[in-house]
């Protein structure tokens, strides 16, 4: 199936993550079926969609006069079958309970048509090694970030037998969604951003231990060195300008070896200072870089300043 066919989207799950899964896909104009277990997880699905549109239309993201129309177009059902007997394209968004996922699994398997792709929006279990499915070629992760209505990436993440042509697919699907959509290769524990974001949960973890430190103060270093940052260069190019040498001292500080790093440092590709190293500069000069990236670094300090990013929520 092209994503051009998919008219209409089943949501399985109404809890904090599909009704705003339900919203995306509402917002770009296809007919969406929530369906889930309790009338009540509906109600409640059906009041937060109202408001999140609400939010939206607040902040100049869509024009009041489209609340009716989207919210229209996700019907609520408790009945499985019927939600998803129509569907192009479903999205499985249950607890991450693996006995439960897996019995969703098998009758989805067998409710939806053989060509539906199937996308589990779990965080990190491995669903390949428990999933019983006929037809594997069509089951994916597409792992989406809370809230998803306002966060923009969704981790496309392949099983063993999932078809190429089912990556491609949804990934297209996405972006006709408006979100960002980045596809794995294949399947890792905690996919990238929560693979990331439990290490620094880890590192938070020993620091409110030792007695060190406040929460207040990790918070207030974070938000004024690493959120100023991340947002221009991320956590992989943001190397480029530590200097991929140091960063290759560093690691054997550690005890730590990387051929990848050891390869571009054995080249001469330090970085920004070479204008080459993790990315390619095209030749441009260290201080055109630089400078770039400190232009970019002075706005996002403005705009944090200016919005009061800095202070709790």
């Amino acid at each position: 199936m092209d994503e051009r066919d998919v008219k209409t989207v089943a949501v399985v799950g109404a809890g904090q993550m599909g009704h705003g899964i339900a919203l995306v896909f509402a917002r770009a104009g296809m007919e969406v079926r929530l369906i889930d277990v309790q009338e009540e997880a509906l109600h409640r699905a059906g009041e937060l969609i109202a408001s999140s549109l609400g939010v939206l239309a607040d902040c100049g993201k869509l024009a009041r006069g489209e609340i009716p129309e989207i919210a229209a177009r996700v019907h609520t059902t408790i009945d499985l079958e019927a939600g998803v007997g129509e569907a192009d394209f479903v999205v499985e968004a249950i607890p991450e309970l693996p006995e439960v996922k897996k019995e969703i699994f098998s009758r989805l398997d067998a409710l939806c048509r053989e060509e539906v792709i199937i996308a589990s929006n779990t965080s990190g279990l491995n669903i390949y090694e428990f999933a019983e499915v006929r037809h594997p070629q069509r089951l994916l992760i597409a792992h989406w970030f809370l809230p998803p209505h306002i966060i923009p990436l969704v981790e496309v993440v392949p099983g063993p037998e999932t078809s190429p042509q089912a990556v491609a697919t949804v990934s297209a699907l996405l972006e006709r969604a408006g979100k960002t959509p980045v596809a794995m290769r294949g399947f890792t524990r905690a996919f990238i951003v929560n693979k990331i974001q439990n290490m620094i949960s880890l590192a938070v973890f020993e620091l409110l231990g030792s007695g060190l430190v406040t929460p207040e103060d990790i918070d207030r270093a974070v938000k004024h060195s690493l959120g100023i940052r991340l947002p221009v260069v991320g956590v992989v190019q943001s190397m480029d300008f530590t200097g991929l040498d140091l960063v290759l001292d560093v690691m054997k500080s550690y005890g730590l070896s990387n051929p990848f790093i050891a390869d571009k440092v054995e080249a001469g590709h330090l970085g920004a200072k070479t204008s080459r190293g993790i990315y390619d500069y095209g030749g441009r000069s260290e201080a055109e870089i630089l400078a770039k990236r400190d232009r970019l670094y002075l706005q996002m300090l403005d705009h944090l300043r200016e919005t009061g990013a800095f202070e709790p929520v």
